[in-house]
């Protein structure tokens, strides 16, 4: 499919507002049970949540779900909806009397760009969100464009930006796929005159990535992917990572197929090449998400799909 749903058992939904003021949404990567989970973010303004239970030296080692969500730290909220989701459904890290859903977030910035600046994702369109990707097939397409957390996200405060995916197959059986949420400050490899041209002051901008693999990988080494998946963005976006920029990429791992760990070089070998794939990956979603960008009109403006020669 050339999707992130190629790592089985992973699953997307996407829920939207696109009138009476919307133009935003949220993206749910719902994973399988046990699935082990880490984050990097690289950006100067990120918007983000429960980021620091997925760091290698805490409690806690499997994720729940992701959201990606527009509305920036207001939108944060509708990771409320889908931790609801998962606890209804016995889904979380257990706890005396119940479970505690490990559902980390993170936003871009798309305020005020369907005409009302109050109207933005809630924890209700987090639990639609849950549910709809929860409703998916396995092995499911990927909606992409103007859908989700891209449904109001621009690139380089001129052009349309997305949601955009990819995936690709290793020789050992190893499967790395990405989703990402354009929302760039940077445009896809253009000369920086362009850039300039098209940028006429810096504001809130963020690319959101979440990369998946069916490997086998501990907390500390899904960290270390999402730190390489990073240069996914750099070599897709110019510039990237900068300080009006919230990148963030989350790596989740689900365990099914384990790497050749026969001796240090061969570890050392399994992971480099996983992780070089996903950094590929991850440029190849990011230019999906450009690619499915489709012209919109809104109360601020027409915003164009970007088209490099």
């Amino acid at each position: 499919m050339g999707t992130i749903t190629d790592v089985p058992g992973l699953r997307v939904g996407h829920v939207q507002k696109e009138r009476d003021g919307w133009l935003t949404g949220v993206s749910v990567v719902l994973p399988p049970p046990g699935t082990v989970g880490s984050v990097d973010v690289q950006g100067g303004g990120p918007a983000t949540h429960e980021t620091d239970a997925l760091d290698p030296t805490t409690l806690v080692s499997h994720v729940d779900a992701v959201v990606l969500t527009g509305g920036s730290a207001y939108g944060l909220a509708s990771a409320a909806g889908a931790q609801r989701w998962c606890e209804e459904n016995g889904r979380g890290f257990a706890v005396p009397g119940g479970v505690v859903p490990i559902v980390p977030a993170a936003a871009i910035f798309d305020l005020g760009r369907g005409g009302d600046f109050s109207a933005r994702p809630t924890p209700d369109m987090g639990y639609a969100a849950t549910a709809a990707a929860a409703a998916q097939k396995e092995g499911h397409d990927v909606e992409r464009g103007n859908v989700g957390a891209g449904t109001g996200a621009l690139l380089g405060r001129t052009y349309k930006g997305g949601v955009g995916t990819a995936s690709a197959t290793l020789n050992n059986g190893v499967v790395v796929g990405a989703i990402a949420v354009v929302n760039a400050l940077g445009l896809p490899t253009v000369e920086q005159s362009v850039l300039e041209e098209a940028v006429v002051e810096p504001g809130p901008n963020t690319t959101l990535v979440v990369v998946a693999t069916n490997a086998v990988l501990d907390v500390a080494e899904c960290k270390r992917t999402a730190s390489a998946a990073h240069a996914g963005i750099a070599r897709a976006l110019n510039p990237s990572h900068t300080l009006a920029d919230g990148d963030t990429v989350f790596c989740l791992a689900t365990g099914a197929v384990a790497l050749d760990r026969s001796d240090e070089a061969a570890r050392q070998l399994s992971l480099i090449t996983l992780q070089s794939a996903a950094a590929d990956v991850v440029r190849l979603a990011i230019l999906d998400g450009v690619a499915s960008a489709e012209t919109i009109t809104t109360p601020a403006g027409e915003y164009g799909a970007f088209r490099s020669a």
